[in-house]
């Protein structure tokens, strides 16, 4: 393959990243500080780029160039976010999963996949105390911040305010993408085990918070099951459309996920995995992306489908996660 064909097939691929009512000859116009005819002649090969904007372009679209240019290696390229430990971590944390959901929803043609090994945090972003919950604990105990060493949760606090408007942007958008998620009973344990040891340690003060937190919890399983038994998702306390975006939820009993989230877009795949508990890294590495949908499809396969069909399984399996959070609540005094 000739120099201005891999350039071609390079801006082929910034393309196929950009949403639909972007324009890549103004992008690249923009991004290089060139004319729109300087971009069209680069775009076209009729111009060849230089090391300087290949990376320039490479760096602000998180390309591989050893992906785009097929080349050989055994090296499997990834590209995310690390922890900044300062205290605008988390906040940054949030507003980076609101950037990536908006890309894939960005695209013409979309589908997430989760292997659920903790409850998608998103859904419980639509409480606003159970959300407080959630970012309460991420930040003290898995970011580990300063600031709260010493601090106890309260629901109230005005800390949680701009990262609950990020939060419900987050699940508005994660509820207009097909989605298929793979669960097991253990979906939930994570969550009310959190609940409960800050109980216990004090952190959370009475056993009313702590009621209201496992109340909520079991108000979203309820809405979940709704879902499923739609095969729709919609926003809690409202009915399915024509217009809501599919789910589909499996069941096994036999796997525990790991959090790994996939997307099946427009002309390309991407692989978030999950690492340091609450961060991911993506990678677009075809024969990576390859391997991993393949093995999704076989775990599909030995899973059960309890969305829209299969009435007697989904009941069994929210009953189940019911009954989790109920015997938790009893051990409140």
């Amino acid at each position: 393959m000739g120099t201005s064909e891999i350039q071609v097939q390079f801006f082929q691929h910034v393309k196929n990243l950009l949403p639909p009512y972007k324009s890549l000859v103004d992008e690249i116009s923009d991004l290089l500080e060139i004319s729109n005819d300087s971009a069209y002649r680069r775009i076209r090969g009729e111009k060849f780029i230089d090391l300087e904007e290949i990376k320039k372009i490479s760096q602000h679209f998180n390309i591989s160039l050893d992906q785009v240019f097929n080349l050989e290696s055994n090296a499997i390229v990834f590209h995310g976010k690390l922890n900044s430990f300062t205290k605008d971590s988390f906040g940054d944390w949030l507003a980076d999963a609101l950037k990536q959901l908006q890309f894939i929803y960005s695209q013409k043609s979309k589908h997430i996949y989760y292997l659920v090994k903790d409850m998608p945090p998103f859904y419980q972003f639509y409480y606003p105390e159970l959300a407080s919950f959630k970012y309460f604990f991420w930040m003290k105990s898995i970011l580990n911040l300063e600031n709260l060493r010493n601090e106890r949760f309260s629901m109230n606090n005005p800390m949680f305010q701009p990262l609950k408007e990020t939060g419900l942007k987050i699940i508005q958008v994660y509820n207009m993408i097909p989605t298929t998620e793979i669960w097991n009973e253990e979906g939930i344990n994570v969550t009310i085990k959190q609940i409960f040891m800050y109980y216990e340690m004090g952190i959370v003060q009475s056993a009313d918070d702590a009621r209201l937190l496992y109340s909520q919890l079991t108000d979203l399983v309820n809405h979940l099951e709704k879902m499923a038994e739609s095969g729709k998702k919609f926003d809690i306390g409202k009915q399915p459309t024509n217009d809501s975006a599919p789910y589909n939820m499996f069941v096994n009993e036999m796997v525990i996920g790991d959090n790994t989230f996939l997307a099946q877009l427009d002309n390309f795949r991407i692989t978030y995995l999950n690492h340091s508990v609450m961060y991911f890294i993506g990678s677009m590495d075809p024969k990576f992306n390859d391997a991993l949908f393949f093995n999704l499809d076989n775990l599909m396969k030995k899973s059960t489908l309890i969305s829209s069909v299969g009435e007697k399984e989904r009941r069994q399996f929210f009953n189940r996660l019911r009954r989790k959070i109920e015997e938790k609540m009893n051990l409140l005094v």
